[in-house]
Parts: C-alpha cells; sequence; structure tokens
C-alpha cells in the first residue's frame, strides 16, 4: 500500500512527509484492518510533521480523523463487520488500569497512545484499530465532512464542556478553524451567544454565514463580557486578552496540544473575581460517543477542503499558510 512517513521533522516547506510503499497492516485478534476512505488534516499532524511534538516513533505515519471501511476484523471482534463504515480518531489506546482510567479520565492516562503518533495513522491506503477504540458513525454525512469530526469536532466538544458554559451565556470563541467551527454550532445549537475573534478574513465570513453573535479582530474586545471562552489559535499572546474578556467567574478553555509561551499574567487584571483557566488534554471515548450522537441529531454545517493523498505534503503546507479555501457538502 502507499503511505506518507514522517522521516524527518522540519518545515512544511523542506517535505517532511516521505512516500512509501509498504505492506498494509497486520491485525491482532481484537483489531479491525480500514480500508482509508478520507482523513483529516489536524493542526496536530503539522506539529508532529514540523517537529513541534517530538516524535514517539521513527517513520511514524500522521493522520488521526479516519473514516473507512472494515477489510477485516480480528478472531475476537464482536461489534463490526467487514464493510461496517468506522472512524478511527486520537486516542489509540489506554491501559484501563491506572487511577485516572478507573475515574472515568482516560485522556489523562500516563500510558495512552495515540493514533498518528505512537501508532501509524490515516495517511495511508489502511489503517489498524482496536475494537474498543473504533466508533461508529453517524448517518447522513458524506465521508469528508466525517472526518473532522473525529478529531476537530470531539476535541471542539470537549473543549466546549471544560468551558463550563451556563445555559443560555455569552461564549468567545478566539481562532474560528475546523475544530471552532463545528464547537461554535454546538453552543449556537443549545442555545448560546457566540462571539468570534479571528484574524483570518474567510474565517470571519464562515462565522457570519454560521450565524454567531458577533465577529471582530482576534485581540478584540467582544461587544459584551463572556461567560465562557475557547482559545483554538496556538498562540499565547491571546490567553491575556481572552482573559480580559471574561466576566466574573468566567472560564477560558484552552483547546490546542501546543501553545506558545503565554506573556506574563497580572492576577488583578486577569485572573480576579474567579476567572480560570483550564487546559484539555485529549479526549475519552465518552466524549467521542456523545459528540458523534449529538452529530447524528443535529445535522452540522462541516467545511472542508479536499486533497488527494498523493498531494499530502502540500496539504499541510497549506494549512501552514492559512491557504486552505473551504468547500461545504
Amino acid at each position: 500500500m502507499m503511505s506518507w512517513h514522517v522521516d524527518r521533522p522540519g518545515p512544511v516547506e523542506t517535505h517532511p512527509l516521505v512516500r512509501r510503499l509498504v505492506p498494509r497492516p497486520t491485525i491482532g485478534a481484537d483489531e479491525l484492518l480500514v480500508r482509508v476512505l478520507a482523513c483529516g488534516v489536524c493542526r496536530t499532524d503539522l506539529h508532529v510533521a514540523e517537529g513541534d511534538l517530538p516524535v514517539h516513533r521513527r517513520n511514524i505515519v500522521p493522520g488521526h480523523e479516519v473514516v473507512g471501511l472494515v477489510e477485516e476484523v480480528g478472531t475476537s471482534v464482536e461489534a463490526f463487520l467487514p464493510g461496517d463504515r468506522v472512524g478511527v480518531a486520537w486516542l489509540h489506546s489506554t491501559c484501563g488500569e491506572c487511577r485516572y482510567c478507573r475515574r472515568g479520565d482516560e485522556n489523562l492516562c500516563p500510558n495512552s497512545t495515540y493514533t498518528g503518533w505512537d501508532v501509524d495513522g490515516g495517511y495511508a491506503e489502511y489503517t489498524s484499530v482496536s475494537e474498543r477504540f473504533a466508533l461508529k458513525l453517524p448517518s447522513g454525512y458524506h465521508d469528508n465532512e466525517l472526518a473532522p469530526l473525529l478529531c476537530a469536532g470531539i476535541i471542539g466538544f470537549r473543549a466546549l464542556e471544560r468551558a463550563d458554559l451556563r445555559e443560555g451565556g455569552r461564549l468567545g470563541i478566539y481562532g474560528f478553524g475546523a475544530s471552532a467551527h463545528l464547537a461554535a454550532q454546538v453552543a449556537i445549537a443549545r442555545g448560546a451567544e457566540v462571539h468570534v475573534m479571528t484574524r483570518s478574513e474567510p474565517a470571519r465570513e464562515l462565522a457570519h454565514c454560521l450565524g454567531v453573535t458577533s465577529v471582530q479582530g482576534a485581540y478584540d474586545r467582544p461587544p459584551e463580557p463572556l461567560d465562557s471562552a475557547m482559545l483554538f489559535a496556538p498562540i499565547g499572546e491571546l490567553v491575556p486578552t481572552a482573559l480580559e474578556a471574561l466576566d466574573r467567574g468566567g472560564v477560558l478553555s484552552i483547546a490546542g496540544i501546543h501553545l506558545s509561551d503565554i506573556p506574563v499574567l497580572n492576577y488583578q487584571k486577569h485572573l480576579f473575581y474567579e476567572r480560570e483557566v483550564r487546559s484539555v488534554s485529549s479526549n475519552t471515548r465518552r466524549d467521542a460517543v456523545e459528540f458523534l450522537e449529538f452529530a447524528g441529531n443535529h445535522h452540522l454545517d462541516v467545511h472542508t477542503t479536499p486533497y488527494p493523498l498523493a498531494r499530502a505534503n502540500r496539504a499541510l503546507e497549506d494549512l501552514a499558510a492559512d491557504r486552505v479555501k473551504v468547500q461545504q457538502y
């Protein structure tokens, strides 16, 4: 099969992905062999390719927003059959035994592994996944629509939960890319007022199309104090900006796996009156199931840019340079 590997991490202009012909994955008793139909290009893939996130395995195949068809099943698999459409997401495995797993916080498991970082992912014609971590997908979506739901959607959903937004509350979103445009729709469906702060003109246009309450520049003050905020842009300088926009008791949820340095905070200006900052670390399978059920009951407008597998390096280059032009299905 054809697959892309991170040979030597470096700037995307140096084409850190190398194309190879390799054997199809072999599967264990509890695993599925999946023929990849679509794989989303996530900013985390960019961080792995460029070395912002040190590779956990040499020549790793990135990609963790995988939609595919089950080609083969292991001898102990019960929940899936060949021909089923299935999702393969970021969380690949957890130990199931540590105190975090036992209390339901498997996303904090110190022994967790991740698709496209620890094990080969979806920038390939085939991949594999444990039955326990494979996801059943909602109907009514094209393969290309489903792919971003498997990371951008799930992580945006968890970030929204971590933001602790009260019913009918005022939510600020900083950065408006793949994850943010899905989380905004969930918040609006729940009755929130959503204010978007972004530097990108196409993103502002998309936000308006999705029905948000207001749109302004990345560092602009929203028109009213926020009950909660989510930071999707990997820019630490936006943390104090977002905190200043929060009302008393407000919560800022930082959704990214990578963030540039945060400037020094002033306690009175940024944190007093019980303002909170919370990070988001991966997701649990429960998050994934709840979000995909929501997506099945509330059809989300998913905006993507299709690339053939052969142009994986170009897709990462365009993502890094904000050249991606979205297409709605």
